[in-house]
């Protein structure tokens, strides 16, 4: 095979990599799992063989969801998702913004590499490492993340990918759900104000 094949190659299996994620968005964690068992089923795979890869290049490895039970509406944790790299986490989820990418580059650290507490310069160099245009000021971009909700301090100069941020990138790229997430945010802040006006009176 020459290069020129390799290439078509991999960029088929990115193809189909990606319709199969965006078919199975809207399901939850079980029915996927049934899907992957009776696919490996079909095709007489073995899912040890498949996860225990670890000679391959990371592009190449594939690593199933872990057959644990339901997550019961909690984002699920790294081990149990599908292997992506941080392009193609990107590409899906096709951020439109600084702050939506900050979102997006800090829920990939938080699923994909267990690093639930960062710092900017942990998510400039993914943005790098994921192919994207560089920041104009990464910094600026994490304060405004973090104004938004979608960030939370961590302490000693770090930090989180808050609860909204979690649920707003969710529903990317789903650009009507991920603003009534923020919608929603809106709607708590006003309430919880004109309580406490109301306390205070």
């Amino acid at each position: 095979m020459n290069d020129e094949d390799a290439t078509v190659d991999e960029r088929q299996i990115h193809e189909v990599t990606k319709d199969i994620i965006d078919r199975l968005l809207g399901f939850d964690d079980e029915t996927r799992r049934r899907v992957f068992r009776r696919a490996l089923g079909f095709f007489e795979l073995d899912i040890s063989s498949l996860s225990g890869t670890s000679r391959h290049s990371q592009n190449e490895r594939e690593q199933l969801p872990t057959q644990q039970g339901p997550t019961n509406g909690r984002a699920p944790h790294f081990a149990e998702r599908l292997e992506l790299s941080p392009k193609d986490f990107l590409f899906q989820k096709q951020p439109r913004t600084d702050i939506d990418r900050i979102a997006c580059l800090a829920y990939y650290l938080t699923h994909y590499r267990d690093t639930r507490h960062f710092k900017t310069i942990d998510l400039s160099r993914l943005n790098t490492e994921a192919a994207q245009t560089k920041f104009s000021n990464t910094a600026f971009a994490v304060v405004n993340a973090t104004n938004a909700s979608l960030l939370a301090q961590a302490g000693k100069g770090s930090k989180q990918l808050s609860a909204l941020g979690e649920r707003y990138v969710d529903a990317l790229p789903n650009r009507d759900a991920a603003k009534e997430v923020l919608r929603s945010l809106r709607i708590r802040r006003r309430a919880r104000a004109t309580r406490n006006n109301a306390e205070s009176k």
